[in-house]
């Protein structure tokens, strides 16, 4: 039976790099939160293609470009919208309540 999932604090809302990728510890995994035009998205922080911090890549409105190989994944659903990357990456469901950035995990 798998267990349901709960909203989870991650960080405080203005913590976040205003229109940017700001870069979250959370346990054992490293996350990326994205403040962009439409909303608040959070990513697994490491690319699945090359295996680096999308953190430290180039980011533009709703597409956060790999620093390594330059595969570019939206940050919304995570889907691959750059070559090399072809799969999509791991997102997880994100709102602010209450002064504070939360996933549902």
């Amino acid at each position: 039976m798998a267990r349901e999932k709960i909203w989870k604090d991650i960080l405080p809302v203005e913590k976040l790099e205003e229109k940017w990728v700001t870069r979250v510890d959370f346990g054992a995994r490293k996350l990326a939160v994205y403040d962009t035009p439409s909303g608040i998205y959070t990513s697994m922080a490491l690319c699945n293609h090359g295996g680096v911090d999308l953190c430290d890549g180039y980011f533009d409105g709703h597409v956060i470009e790999c620093p390594l190989h330059q595969g570019a994944f939206d940050v919304r659903d995570g889907r691959p919208v750059g070559a090399p990357a072809t799969r999509p990456m791991m997102t997880f469901q994100t709102r602010v309540h209450e002064g504070m950035v939360q996933i549902k995990a």
